[in-house]
Formats: C-alpha cells, structure tokens, sequence
C-alpha cells in the first residue's frame, strides 16, 4: 500500500530553516525552499523604496563605484 502525500506551507524564521531540514531528512520528507527570481528582488526593493536617483551618468558612475 502506497502512503498519500499531502503538500503543506509553513512559515518560520530563517534561523530556524536548519532544525527544520534535520527533522525532515530524518523523517523521509521533502523540503524545497523557493527562491526569488531578480526581478522578484528588485520589485521587492522598489516597493520598500530602496532606489537611488542619479543626475546624470557621470553622477551613476559614482554611485556604483563606491
């Protein structure tokens, strides 16, 4: 007899995520953390309002190279 599954979300802190990998490999489950595409990052940070402003090239030039 083949055992069902049942797909579960779980929310909890990242400092946690370890513990929760040892149960799980200990216990035969599955663990798959998604991750973030750029765009999803960068959209992520526009709307927290991280975006700085350049008054010309040579101003973004400065802003990139520190």
């Amino acid at each position: 007899m083949q055992a069902t599954s049942e797909r579960v979300q779980i929310t909890l802190p990242n400092t946690d995520l370890s513990l929760l990998r040892t149960i799980s490999r200990r216990m035969g489950w599955s663990v798959h953390v998604p991750r973030k595409s750029g765009i999803e990052k960068g959209l992520e940070d526009i709307r927290k309002g991280n975006v700085f402003h350049a008054k010309d090239s040579e101003d973004l030039i400065k802003q990139i190279l520190g």
